[in-house]
């Protein structure tokens, strides 16, 4: 299991500043994968999310660049474009070839330095870094400085990271896989679906593992730390053949799966942006793929904090 780069055409590389804890992740699809996306979340920070729209004249996108650094890490995207560039990747014009890469960024200025964002420099290194290989996850990439439960404050947060997770369609469909990465920087609580227990969240106190359980304490009116700094960035691939429209409607069951692992969710202090890409050729209903994007996303939401570490004064599930 690798995660994203189970499906045949993606590659994903990370660039990580631990210092500045901070980072961004560039999903490359070079031959070109047909795209949409989806925004639920009310505080979204994206570059080029046009492209993804069904309604747009482009067909296939290059790449997917997700980083931290809020506004300022849109500029990661540019180095991806660079990288793509060099290699002959992208849309064809009379004049040059232009890669399209829709970007969305999470705010971690509040972690580490806030001086220190992802650069052009760096969506370039994380591009040249990308690869076939299982994944790095956790605190890692656009990952480095997420955090999560941050409803009573930072103080009382939890270390949150990058995870990815895959699921393979069965029966007649046997070989068809969507897989899911996700960066996990939400405002609430992440829940377990099985058992709906909280794994990772908002603590009563900074010197305590307790969970205050967001949702209670939002119905109680007694939110302190409820800021427009938060968001869960996923990518849902997969290698069945998708349109447009069908790649937008793949990418709502995304956000469904958001829905399933954090609580609360879509709020509007979260940026919670969903994108899919089609880089196949075998034909699935998209409800079936949509079944399995939901639960690869759930699964690779909580891989995304029992994989990260205690960092930047915060507790995490890793040991």
């Amino acid at each position: 299991m690798k995660g994203l780069t189970d499906i045949p055409g993606i590659l994903v590389g990370h660039a990580s500043d631990y210092d500045g804890l901070t980072g961004c992740t560039a999903i490359l699809c070079e031959s070109g994968a047909v795209a949409g996306g989806d925004l639920r979340g009310s505080a979204t920070g994206t570059e080029e999310w046009g492209l993804l729209n069904p309604h747009h004249v482009t067909e296939r996108i290059h790449a997917v660049v997700f980083a931290g650094g809020s506004a300022f890490g849109l500029e990661a995207a540019s180095g991806v474009r660079r990288f793509l560039e060099r290699k002959g990747v992208g849309f064809e014009t009379s004049a040059a070839k232009i890669p399209l890469v829709p970007a969305a960024i999470l705010y971690d200025l509040g972690l580490g330095q806030s001086s220190v964002r992802p650069t052009r420099e760096m969506g370039e290194a994380a591009a040249a870094a990308a690869t076939d290989h299982p994944l790095a996850e956790g605190a890692v990439g656009a990952g480095t400085g997420a955090t999560v439960g941050k409803l009573l404050g930072m103080s009382h947060a939890m270390k949150s990271g990058l995870g990815s997770w895959s699921v393979e369609l069965g029966g007649p469909y046997k070989g068809i896989l969507v897989a899911a990465l996700a960066v996990v920087n939400a405002v609430g609580d992440v829940r377990d679906p099985a058992t709906r227990k909280i794994v990772a969240g908002a603590r009563i106190a900074a010197d305590s593992m307790e969970f205050a359980d967001s949702v209670e304490v939002m119905k109680q009116g007694k939110p302190s730390g409820f800021t427009r700094s938060n968001t869960t960035l996923v990518a849902v691939a997969t290698n069945a053949k998708l349109d447009k429209p069908q790649a937008a409607k793949l990418a709502q069951f995304a956000q469904l799966g958001i829905a399933r692992a954090i609580d609360p969710v879509n709020t509007m202090s979260d940026g919670d942006a969903a994108v899919a890409l089609s880089v196949g050729t075998l034909e699935a209903p998209v409800d079936s793929l949509g079944v399995a994007a939901a639960e690869a996303v759930a699964e690779a939401i909580l891989r995304a904090v029992r994989l990260a570490p205690s960092m930047g004064g915060l507790p995490g599930l890793k040991r």
